[in-house]
């Protein structure tokens, strides 16, 4: 199963990298891709999707 998100603020690699970080430690997720120009955010897994934008959040983002 896959979940895709669009996320809004993230400029730079290092942005990436806290997004996939974070979304990434969210019990049922098993792989987390980030493309940084569309901002898409394609999860992988059966995770809850409260607990999900909110790891989003807390690497400091938006989900649109």
């Amino acid at each position: 199963m896959s979940t895709t998100y669009t996320v809004t603020g993230m400029t730079c690699g290092h942005c990436v990298a806290s997004v996939k970080e974070e979304v990434g430690e969210v019990p049922g997720v098993t792989d987390v891709e980030v493309d940084l120009p569309t901002g898409r955010v394609e999860i992988a897994g059966a995770a809850d999707d409260a607990l999900i934008r909110k790891a989003i959040e807390e690497a400091g983002y938006s989900v649109a």
